[in-house]
């Protein structure tokens, strides 16, 4: 039996979590039928249109994203401050950019007066739509829905286009977050569609590497801040420099006919993180197969069982031997 959604997503152990969505049998999301000859590859544009879009109504931001043949990774931040801070006004329109909304949520958008008892449905509306704008199932769903019903109409036919509910895990410490981040990231190297990181076309790190040459980073993506300190701003707790060459490192070792192996200059994220080169490799290699939940060292995952009240450590075996 699936795991309840509500028990997979604990924000007082993690803001992070890697969530994939894969099509059904054999239907394409991208890619190219070798049996019918037909090209999906506009379909990636798709995707990572929507979670352009979604990022800036959301208060959930992009940490990596990799869309594939017949699913796709996305990491993703949920920004709980930033929901809160929204006034009522901006949750609605928020909301009303995606959906709707009613038609007392319309009329106070609108400027009208609205009774007292009126304007306390609407109060109440609007925490309800709060709430959903940083939930990743309302996110989730609505590119899947989306995409779904535009290849469903571009391919003629109704029906499932989804393999059931997207899978979602827990990222609950940093060594889990860049893992996941750079096992996203590789996906098109390791399918062998693309030879490079910069050349991973509709991928995050295509992105920040495009970026990256001109001093910037993406305004779409969570942004790297660098590592851990005092009064830190919202971002990714590692150096982007690190980060792109330890993504090129593991790159060159990803081969067909060997393990492969990091050079031992490698970056200082590995260091801090305390994982081994060979460890990181299986890690970004094997991250789906390795992991099936929540991941992160042993206290980390300990409090989030005990928080989400789970008997089983699941993963804890394969944690302590890959993050150490």
């Amino acid at each position: 039996m699936a795991t309840p959604r509500k028990q997979q997503i604990s924000l007082a152990d993690t803001p992070y979590y890697h969530c994939v969505a894969r099509c059904v049998r054999r239907a394409f999301l991208c890619g190219e039928d070798k049996l019918s000859g037909q090209s999906y590859e506009h379909r990636r544009g798709w995707v990572e249109d929507k979670l352009h879009f979604l990022t800036q109504v959301f208060a959930i931001d992009v940490c990596a994203y990799a869309v594939m043949s017949n699913h796709y990774h996305v990491v993703l931040f949920i920004d709980e401050e930033k929901a809160k801070q929204w006034s009522m006004t901006e949750v609605l329109e928020r909301w009303h950019r995606l959906y709707k909304g009613t038609l007392l949520t319309k009329q106070y958008c609108h400027g009208d007066t609205l009774a007292e008892p009126l304007l306390d449905i609407v109060k109440a509306t609007a925490e309800v739509y709060r709430k959903r704008l940083m939930k990743i199932s309302w996110f989730m769903g609505y590119i899947n829905e989306g995409i779904a019903r535009k290849a469903n109409q571009e391919d003629n036919c109704t029906g499932r286009f989804w393999e059931g509910r997207f899978k979602s895990q827990a990222l609950l410490d940093e060594a889990a977050l860049a893992a996941c981040m750079a096992y996203v990231d590789l996906n098109p190297i390791r399918a062998k569609i693309a030879k490079t990181p910069e050349d991973s076309t509709h991928t995050s790190v295509k992105l920040r590497c495009e970026q990256a040459k001109k001093n910037q980073q993406p305004n779409i993506l969570l942004p790297f801040i660098g590592n851990p300190r005092k009064n830190m701003p919202k971002g990714l707790p590692f150096e982007l420099a690190d980060y792109l060459q330890l993504i090129e490192l593991t790159g060159r070792c990803i081969r067909a006919d060997k393990p492969g192996y990091i050079d031992e200059n490698q970056p200082p994220i590995l260091s801090r993180l305390n994982i081994s080169a060979e460890n990181w490799l299986i890690i970004t290699t094997e991250f789906r197969t390795q992991f099936h939940g929540a991941i992160g060292h042993e206290d980390a995952l300990s409090d989030y069982c005990e928080h989400q009240q789970l008997k089983r450590r699941q993963n804890l075996s394969h944690c302590n031997a890959l993050f150490s």
